[in-house]
């Protein structure tokens, strides 16, 4: 272990310009996925993320899409200052900030940022690099149509994924994949600028400004963003409110939020099984009900 920290600290200083020891260290909650450790030389801080070395590439994405959303100037994101590999192990070097749980009022800021950050365009949807959500490969092989993109790259990737864990969705899973235009019959979205994977546990505040962190970035339909927010619990009105003031929504985001978070609920079957496969079913049941 002393090895990956020496790695750290030599990457530290090539980047940063300034030499940098480790002196201190602490692990601390990183989520379900990667190793999470705080260090320190005694002038600087910084949040350190480890996984296995074939996880290299989802850091090098993550810096990536770190610096895709920092470049908006709109929701602040903790800066991305390398990452690398020793020691059998990959490794990110983020900034650290003293993050504190959101309220009322850094929601409402971030409701407001997060529409200026959707206003970050692109000519075609995906990404120039794959990235992961969760720990699932998140294929982001760009296309013209928003369409043909969420079927190929999100939807059906997803579902054959499920088959293969044993949630078969048959007739359902094809009958919504093939009627998806029905959806969309009066909504032409524009690919903005997503963090991915927007829930409550991605988001902070410092200083009683909002941070988002852990991205799967993409361009995409900014519904997309909006629906994951509401997946599990919702963030508080006054967050929708400024949004909606900011870029109003269209009314048929109400049934496509079902079909945007489908998406993650099948990831989630995929990656822990349980009743998160029943609960798909249920949401493919309701988008089906309102093409009768």
């Amino acid at each position: 272990m002393d090895n990956i920290w020496t790695a750290v600290a030599q990457r530290i200083s090539e980047a940063s310009g300034d030499s940098f020891v480790v002196r201190s260290q602490r692990a601390v909650s990183g989520g379900c996925i990667n190793r999470a450790t705080v260090i320190e030389d005694g002038r600087r801080r910084y949040f350190v993320k480890l996984n296995d070395i074939a996880c290299l590439s989802m850091f090098e994405a993550e810096v990536e899409g770190l610096r895709d959303i920092a470049r908006t100037r709109s929701v602040r994101v903790p800066e991305p200052l390398c990452c690398g590999e020793a020691d059998d192990q990959s490794f990110i070097v983020l900034e650290y900030l003293d993050l504190a749980d959101t309220d009322s009022s850094s929601l409402e800021k971030l409701g407001t940022q997060l529409a200026q950050m959707h206003r970050a365009t692109s000519d075609r949807f995906g990404w120039r690099m794959d990235n992961t959500i969760g720990s699932t490969p998140q294929i982001n092989s760009p296309a013209s149509d928003w369409l043909t993109f969420w079927r190929r790259r999100r939807l059906g990737y997803q579902l054959t994924l499920a088959a293969r864990n044993g949630r078969h969705l048959g007739d359902k899973g094809e009958r919504l994949m093939a009627e998806l235009d029905e959806f969309f019959r009066d909504y032409r979205p524009a690919p903005s600028l997503l963090h991915g994977d927007l829930w409550g546990g991605n988001v902070g505040a410092t200083a009683g400004q909002p941070v988002i962190f852990d991205p799967a970035v993409y361009y995409g339909d900014r519904e997309a963003d909006l629906a994951m927010t509401e997946l599990f619990g919702g963030f508080s009105a006054r967050f929708y409110q400024a949004y909606r003031e900011a870029w109003p929504l269209d009314p048929g985001y109400k049934t496509r939020r079902t079909l945007y978070n489908l998406y993650h609920v099948l990831n989630h079957f995929n990656l822990f099984g349980g009743g998160y496969g029943a609960q798909a079913e249920r949401m493919i049941d309701s988008l089906l009900s309102e093409l009768r």
